[in-house]
């Protein structure tokens, strides 16, 4: 495991490296990719290990008899969310973006609305908006650097059409860890409301020390009729061109209406993938995620640091995920200026506030996945590119 390796992804068809010159300006000969969620380190050898199996073999068929693969992913929600889940509540979509998508389309109609708690991950506004869904944004609450949710404020805001709530837990980009109070708040809102609970849960494993994540079935076991848990092991261990997600349901009725339209959609998943999740979930992916947090811990420090010493800059602090969430207001520039200095002076791609929704206006979100030494050069080309506030 070493997290230090420099890996040269250009030209090697990666989204991360090889688009960011054509959405940022910035070049990858020489900038920083800090913006889509991946990391720049290989997955734990294990999962390499189960490609070369299948390399070795050279015939690359349908995938058949998928006990291991479910078998993999109870061991690791009871291993390491104290969650027992049955093998017939899984179902494999292609990544939790398509997973979103089939519950949206699953369970609710064009000309309904669905809840964010916004600024939130930008996908969702994109799946919601291309399936003639309406959004009712619910504005997180700022307490200081942290994200509250204020559910009396967000009762006045539903207008009776809301069918679902889709929950980023823990929370992208703001790096909140929801406590079990504040999941069963959502749990209360969403039956007050009748809501289904789409609870996205796919940064679960990227918890810092000094923080629990808690899975929303545990933390509210009665909201299991009307509730779809998304996992995936392709944040925690940097595998998202696997293409592969799970819909977790524990209610009979809601599990009944999913596999109707997964059937009728045809979905099946790919062979590569199903291999990458069964060697992931193991003691050894376990060993390699411990690892990893460690490493992030440090990254996460030395940026917060970094960017906090320059005067009008403070990256909100993260309970969980490797992507700072930083607020360029007390700059009293405009988005387009800061957005200049970052893409053309710092030469750095980094996400940017407005995607994010109602609240990320003065916003850039930083990956910090990296190795150490590409995290501490761009804290000192940002250093350098708001020299003039210091």
């Amino acid at each position: 495991m070493n997290f230090d390796e420099v890996i040269d992804r250009r030209g090697t068809h990666s989204q991360k490296w090889d688009k960011m010159e054509a959405l940022y300006g910035v070049s990858p000969d020489g900038g920083i990719p800090m913006w889509v969620a991946d990391m720049d380190f290989r997955p734990p050898q294990a999962v390499s290990d189960a490609l070369q199996r299948m390399i070795d073999i050279g015939v690359y068929g349908y995938f058949g008899d998928d006990r291991a693969y479910r078998t993999a992913i109870q061991w690791w929600m009871a291993e390491r969310h104290g969650w027992n889940i049955e093998q017939d509540w899984i179902f494999t979509t292609h990544g939790l973006v398509n997973g979103t998508a089939m519950c949206v389309e699953t369970f609710t109609d064009p000309g309904d609305a669905v809840v964010l708690f916004s600024p939130v991950y930008h996908a969702f506004y994109r799946v919601l908006q291309a399936a003639g869904r309406e959004i009712t944004e619910c504005p997180l609450a700022r307490d200081g650097d942290r994200y509250e949710m204020d559910f009396a404020a967000y009762d006045d805001l539903m207008t009776g059409r809301e069918k679902m709530v889709i929950l980023c837990s823990p929370h992208n980009p703001g790096g909140r860890v929801w406590t079990p109070e504040e999941l069963r708040g959502v749990a209360d809102f969403a039956r007050r409301h009748d809501l289904i609970v789409v609870s996205d849960e796919i940064h679960h494993d990227l918890v810092f020390p000094g923080h629990t994540h808690t899975p929303m079935p545990l933390a509210d076991p009665d909201i299991a009729e009307r509730l779809l848990m998304l996992s995936a092991t392709t944040k925690t261990f940097n595998i998202a061109g696997s293409h592969l997600g799970n819909v977790i349901i524990p209610g009979e009725s809601l599990r009944r209406a999913f596999a109707r339209r997964m059937a009728g959609l045809g979905i099946s998943p790919n062979s590569f993938g199903m291999q990458m999740v069964t060697a992931a979930y193991s003691p050894e992916g376990a060993d390699w995620v411990d690892a990893l947090m460690g490493y992030l811990d440090g990254n996460r420090r030395l940026l917060d640091e970094g960017i906090n010493a320059i005067p009008g800059l403070r990256s909100m602090p993260l309970e969980a995920t490797y992507l700072a969430w930083v607020d360029f207001a007390g700059t009293g520039l405009s988005e387009p200026e800061v957005t200049a200095r970052i893409q053309q002076d710092a030469r750095i791609a980094a996400s940017h506030g407005t995607t994010f929704g109602t609240g990320g206006e003065t916003f850039m979100r930083f990956n910090f996945a990296t190795p150490r030494a590409v995290v501490e050069e761009a804290v000192s080309r940002l250093q350098a590119a708001f020299s003039d506030l210091q």
